[in-house]
């Protein structure tokens, strides 16, 4: 029975197209999908035609990307990394037949993986399995945020993800998945206070039902009033921390305003158009702030050994252990057939729908 497989053959077009299931080779496992989440952020770039791999070219060896030919050129045949899936054959006697795990090979309804090269992370009976499509890589995210936030103090002496947060005053600017689910984080693991920053009264409503305070940034400031607020000495108010969230340069710029003086953002965003309108001259210059790029590609320097994606993804599922219920009635907003995918994809990409989490069934 073939696969069906989503796939962008161009800017604007989402297509599910039939492939020949692979063939089941000793030493591998074949699943079928259960679960998908669309990740709106890099998901969408490639839809749109804004991800920098489809224009150039990215030398991993320099760590530059570089005019010549892109690095993912159209048609775009592997999408996704949020996927939850049974095993229905084995040839490997590391994975049986009957798990249901968590995995990132991208949307597609099968798929036969190879466990010496591909992740396959079991899920436990006590979770939503519709949950697990955070585990493998997207709650990993937003764990390496608190991570790089806890190295930003300790060095390479971090010993939990609470070292970075635990009794300090936190913000998170944006409200969509990533933002939330970091929020959900600190919270967690112990922050003194959390606020969430977005102007969409929409997902300003969704963090409220998940608990977390919010503010509107296009009301009263909040740099005056979070500094108000969080008050340490003389001439040092506001955030122990933020954790950007939004690609976009205003919510950056917010960031950089929120903290106290030596403070550090830490940046989970994907500035698709670059970031031109940050302001370095003012509040970064003046009040000697730091800036921390936290990417799934790389945990803190020197914290590999001790932090590698399978910790990070139990930290993940002790987090969905804990507010799975409030997650999935109000983070997970439509669930649709893969049959669905191209129009939801592209409707989303135009801005003609608007999801929080879509997770697609297999």
């Amino acid at each position: 029975m073939p696969d069906k497989v989503i796939t962008v053959p161009g800017p604007g077009r989402v297509e599910l197209v039939e492939q020949d299931a692979a063939e089941l080779r000793p030493g591998t496992f074949r699943v079928r999908t259960l679960y998908s989440g669309v990740s709106a952020g890099t998901e969408l770039s490639y839809v749109k035609g804004t991800n920098p791999y489809l224009n150039v070219s990215w030398n991993a060896d320099l760590g530059l990307f570089q005019p010549g030919g892109a690095s993912t050129p159209y048609p775009v045949t592997r999408l996704g990394y949020m996927q939850v899936a049974e095993v229905v054959e084995s040839a490997t006697p590391a994975v049986r037949v009957g798990a249901v795990g968590a995995m990132t090979y991208g949307h597609r309804t099968g798929h036969v993986a190879d466990p010496l090269a591909e992740r396959f992370v079991p899920l436990p009976d006590d979770l939503d399995p519709l949950l697990g499509v955070y585990v493998a890589h997207m709650g990993p995210i937003c764990a390496n945020g608190l991570l790089h936030a806890g190295a930003d103090l300790y060095g390479t002496d971090v010993r939990g993800l609470g070292d970075g947060v635990r009794g300090r005053r936190v913000a998170v600017v944006g409200s969509g998945v990533v933002a939330l689910l970091t929020a959900l984080f600190a919270r967690r693991h112990g922050a003194a206070s959390v606020v969430v920053l977005d102007p969409t009264p929409q997902r300003r409503e969704v963090a409220e039902a998940l608990g977390l305070e919010t503010l509107d940034p296009e009301a009263d400031d909040p740099a005056v009033v979070l500094k108000t607020r969080w008050a340490h000495t003389v001439g040092d108010r506001g955030a122990d921390v933020v954790f950007q969230c939004r690609g976009q340069a205003w919510a950056l710029h917010l960031a950089l305003r929120l903290l106290r003086p030596q403070g550090t953002v830490i940046d989970l965003a994907f500035y698709q158009a670059g970031a031109d309108a940050v302001r370095l001259g003012e509040e970064f210059h003046h009040n000697g702030l730091s800036l921390r790029c936290a990417q799934i590609g790389r945990v803190p320097r020197g914290l590999a050994p001790t932090w590698d994606r399978e910790r990070l993804s139990a930290d993940t599922i002790d987090l969905l252990r804990a507010y799975g219920d409030l997650i999935r009635k109000h983070l997970v907003s439509a669930v649709v057939p893969f049959e669905e995918a191209p129009a939801l994809l592209t409707d989303l990409a135009e801005r003609r729908r608007q999801e929080l989490q879509v997770v697609l069934t297999g």
